[in-house]
């Protein structure tokens, strides 16, 4: 039974969730099969999330899509076809869309509509949610669905203001599309959005510069279109696949290697390194052998054979040495995949610039001057990231028990139960928040266990009538220094990668993401919901009576 009321000045619901991506529409799915009051909230005009947003030249899914796609629906699995290996953004989005449609959610949807506050009430125990057009609603439950990489990291450059040309991030690209024929670009960041842009704009503009801090590992992608027989074995064995994701290190299905690196001779590392870069994709990384993320040495020897790649697809020794990253592990920054985008560099009218030797002072009128150039350019790429996991979070407004902000309870870093709850936050849910796999698996793998484990916890409050539900101190505590335990037993935190928050002035240093794998992760959270929500502190209706610890 819903608990759903109105009144004249505020609305009031069982839950809101914010973002109407892959997180947000199952959830809000989930929510009506509860038989629940439930409105979601979109800052844009469709649904998407993240592939509503991101139409950057060459943006495209990096996991297979086949597995990168929901798996609660036999039936959208079985009526949906996919194009290619790595679908691009507009068949993406074409996707989202028509799971839309055939679960009919839009009703349920506010388009247009960006939260700017949420405060739980110390006395009604409910959530107050104001919008940015001053409209307010209640919720017993606060859902979050905002996606791990949403908020836009642009960098504080001086003089940007003055350029005359025009200017874009990929993660807000213009939905009408750009088009540089003849256009001097300037792109700032090869992480793996400006990996998919780079090829993509070369072959369009006049002349394209790069502009470099960190040099990147990457491997191809190998895109092609989806065989008829290989999607009609792919429908036939769904229930194996999504077995496999579930259950897998990285929500992939993919057989976990159990060769060192190390027990390998040179010539055969050489081999299995050569049959994965020629298969394409991240079984590079996952499925050569198994300690490439936790041992020095066996990474080393992955990092020195895209090193060779690098000097002989890159023509010119000296863009090649410029290319080639030497300062951290291969893997612990966010791996991106490609097309063609070591050979963009033979380009004529491709520059590269180094800008750790040669740093950014300024944006002018006329383009950006570095220590040694002024570089004139008619348009200027911010392919520069987000301010992953956090900022969109603290971006809501989010105010817990007693009014203490989300921001400042977060100030020495993100403080988690599984990545889901906080402390001091009542029936405030985080789907893929820090301390969960999230980013480091498969998303859709990783969203569905959070909305499924989240619809269970609501379930289960609700037939025992329980009024709120938040992590005890201990709880939390002690996940957060499991999460950190397996960070440092990894190679990640030698990178000054996004995943540490390092891309972000003055952010904390810590590593965001739980390292312990998907399948792991999830008989956690399975065992903790079958002992009666192990470790959280939840309070029974009409009374201040608190139960479990």
């Amino acid at each position: 039974m819903s608990d759903a009321k109105s009144s004249a000045a505020t609305k009031d619901f069982d839950a809101i969730v914010v973002g109407a991506g892959f997180s947000g529409m199952y959830m809000l799915h989930k929510l009506r099969e509860l038989g629940l009051s439930a409105r979601v909230f979109e800052a844009a005009d469709g649904v998407g999330g993240t592939w509503y947003w991101n139409r950057y030249p060459g943006a495209r899914c990096d996991s297979e899509s086949y597995y990168y796609a929901y798996s609660f629906s036999k039936e959208i699995q079985q009526e949906w076809n996919w194009s290619c290996r790595y679908p691009e953004q507009p068949e993406i989005l074409r996707y989202l869309n028509f799971c839309a449609d055939k679960l009919d959610l839009r009703r349920d949807i506010q388009f247009n509509t960006r939260i700017t506050g949420a405060r739980y009430n110390d006395t009604t125990h409910r959530w107050d949610i104001e919008t940015e057009d001053g409209k307010r609603v209640s919720a017993r439950y606060f859902i979050t669905a905002v996606g791990c990489l949403s908020a836009a990291q642009i960098p504080n450059i001086k003089g940007l203001e003055s350029f005359r040309g025009k200017w874009y991030h990929t993660g807000k690209w213009p939905h009408e599309g750009v088009d540089f024929t003849g256009k001097r670009v300037g792109i700032i960041g090869t992480g793996s959005s400006g990996i998919q842009a780079i090829p993509v704009i070369a072959a369009q503009a006049k002349h394209l510069t790069v502009f470099q801090r960190t040099p990147n590992y990457t491997v191809p992608a190998r895109d092609a279109p989806m065989p008829a027989d290989f999607q009609k074995t792919v429908k036939a064995t769904y229930d194996e696949i999504t077995r496999k994701t579930r259950a897998s290190v990285f929500g992939m299905p993919f057989d976990f290697p159990e060769q060192s690196a190390l027990e390998a001779t040179p010539e055969q590392r050489k081999a299995i390194y050569d049959s994965w870069w020629d298969k394409g994709g991240f079984g590079f990384l996952l499925s050569s052998y198994n300690d490439l993320i936790i041992n020095k040495e066996a990474n080393e020897t992955a990092a020195e054979y895209v090193r060779a790649k690098i000097r002989d697809i890159v023509k010119d020794p000296v863009t090649a040495e410029k290319l080639t990253p030497r300062t951290y592990p291969i893997g612990t920054k966010r791996p991106p995949i490609d097309t063609d985008y070591y050979e963009t560099f033979n380009r004529e009218n491709v520059t590269l610039v180094d800008i750790r030797s040669l740093p950014i002072e300024e944006i002018t009128p006329k383009g950006i001057r570095t220590s040694e150039a002024e570089y004139e350019l008619d348009a200027i790429v911010f392919a520069t990231g987000f301010d992953a996991m956090t900022g969109a979070l603290f971006k809501l407004g989010i105010h817990g028990k007693g009014g203490i902000a989300l921001e400042q309870q977060w100030a020495h870093g993100p403080q988690t139960y599984l990545g889901i709850a906080t402390t001091g936050f009542p029936n405030l849910f985080i789907i893929t928040g820090p301390g969960s796999p999230s980013v480091l698996s498969n998303m859709p793998v990783s969203i569905e266990q959070h909305v499924e484990w989240i619809a269970g916890c609501i379930q289960y409050m609700r037939a025992h009538n329980l009024d709120s539900i938040e992590p005890s101190e201990d709880a939390q505590r002690t996940w957060v220094a499991h999460v950190n335990e397996l960070a440092n037993e990894t190679l990640f935190p030698q990178a000054d990668s996004w995943y540490m928050g390092a891309n972000i002035p003055g952010k904390p240093r810590v590593f965001l993401p739980y390292t312990g794998g998907v399948g792991p992760y999830r008989d956690r959270c399975a065992e903790i919901a079958e002992k009666g929500y192990e470790g959280f502190v939840m309070t029974r209706d009409r009374q201040n009576e608190a139960v479990g610890a």
